[in-house]
């Protein structure tokens, strides 16, 4: 069966078709501006590129695109819209109404909407892909939504609980969800398969950075703690969002400069992070590229980055009682050595040491970063969320039959 993965954002639509046999992927790319001027799209099949100019006042035109794409010149992958057997949709924000993957449903549609103010820009997005992906392949087609939140519904309430009046969990649904669900559940699975055990017998902590960070401890398989709280704005630094702060700082900063609501959210979410600490950038490789110039506002964010992984490394194993896998993935965590090395030092204390050399080299999928008489192991795994979204379709639509 070839799936079609879908990643719907505000202005922007990211696909990848799938050849679940052999789990090959047939093609990727990505419809950027949507509803914007100078809209486009790039088209990737065997690494050769296609980029073409295009309008897309919605995403509407956007899938419509991407079928054209699919099917006709010289990137087609396919002779008909027919040999896609189902869609697989990321969608954010599952909240307490979705604890797996879904197959769509107008009902489920409406649910996703209805949690939007829990995601806003991301939910909303993918309402609207949900919709433009029925309107243009039809709704015999079957789909299914894979949620973000969903792997990290296994945390105790003690872990995803705020210290806040209880009446507001009641009420309106406040409390941690974690997000990069997906990803944090591949690698988790794929570092039980590279130690050759059980993933229900491992203790794992996986790092997903980049200009989006989390960090999951993973008990046994299931997730019992992660860094990102009811929205991605929490935990890490990043690349431009805040992460953890006292509380007490928006309200200080709303009373002495003004900013509130959107312009206060604007600023945590946008302004800060890398870009807001070094005033350069939000990319950790123009980070590293000043620190080596020697910006000391650089450097500072630099420092910052590794050290609040390195303290939630530590936590998850004292939560979990102890560590056997540490996993590195996403942008930053699978392409800055330099990163990794900073958290893992002078933590041998817990198991973990890396070897410089080892950790120097770059890889494409994975890559043993483990000192050879280190406790715990340290792996470099590439992420594959798409893969994941395609396995989950499969499996739901299989179990239909």
């Amino acid at each position: 069966m070839k799936i079609l993965v879908i990643n719907c954002g505000s202005s922007s639509l990211k696909y990848q078709l799938i050849d679940m046999n052999g789990e090959k992927v047939l093609c990727k790319g990505n419809c950027e501006r949507v509803g914007m001027v100078g809209s486009f799209i790039t088209h990737t099949v065997d690494g050769e590129n296609w980029k073409e100019e295009t309008a897309f006042p919605t995403h509407t035109e956007a899938f419509a695109k991407v079928v054209e794409m699919m099917i006709s010149g010289d990137g087609a992958v396919v002779k008909d819209i027919s040999e896609i057997g189902a869609i697989g949709h990321r969608v954010v924000q599952g909240a307490e109404r979705f604890n797996c993957s879904v197959k769509v449903t107008e009902t489920v549609i409406d649910v996703i909407e209805e949690i939007a103010p829990l995601a806003p820009v991301h939910n909303m997005a993918h309402v609207q892909g949900l919709r433009s992906a029925r309107k243009v392949f039809g709704t015999d087609l079957p789909q299914v939504v894979v949620f973000d939140t969903t792997f990290h519904g296994t945390m105790p309430s003690k872990a995803y609980m705020f210290a806040i009046p209880y009446e507001f969990y009641e009420k309106y649904s406040i409390r941690k969800y974690g997000f990069h669900g997906t990803s944090h559940r591949y690698v988790s699975m794929q570092a039980a398969k590279h130690l050759g055990k059980n993933i229900a017998d491992l203790k794992i902590i996986t790092c997903h950075l980049g200009n989006g960070s989390s960090i999951a401890a993973v008990d046994g398989g299931k997730c019992v703690d992660t860094s990102m709280g009811l929205t991605p704005l929490g935990g890490l630094m990043m690349g431009t969002r805040c992460g953890d702060i006292d509380p007490s700082v928006v309200c200080y900063l709303s009373e002495i400069t003004g900013l509130n609501g959107n312009d206060m959210s604007d600023m945590l979410n946008k302004k800060s992070g890398f870009l807001g600490v070094s005033g350069i950038s939000s990319d950790n490789r123009d980070i590293e590229t000043a620190v080596a110039e020697g910006d000391k506002r650089a450097k500072l964010a630099h420092d910052m980055f590794p050290y609040q992984v390195k303290k939630f490394v530590g936590s998850y194993a004292a939560v979990m009682g102890g560590v056997d896998v540490v996993v590195f993935t996403g942008g930053i965590g699978e392409n800055a050595s330099r990163v990794r090395a900073t958290v893992c030092e002078n933590m041998e204390f817990i198991g973990i040491k890396v070897d410089d050399d080892k950790n120097n080299v770059r890889c494409s999928d994975f890559n043993d970063v483990s000192s050879d008489d280190a406790r715990v192991k340290t792996y470099v795994i590439a992420t594959n969320e798409e893969l994941m979204i395609a396995r989950d379709t499969l499996e739901i639509i299989q179990s239909e039959k």
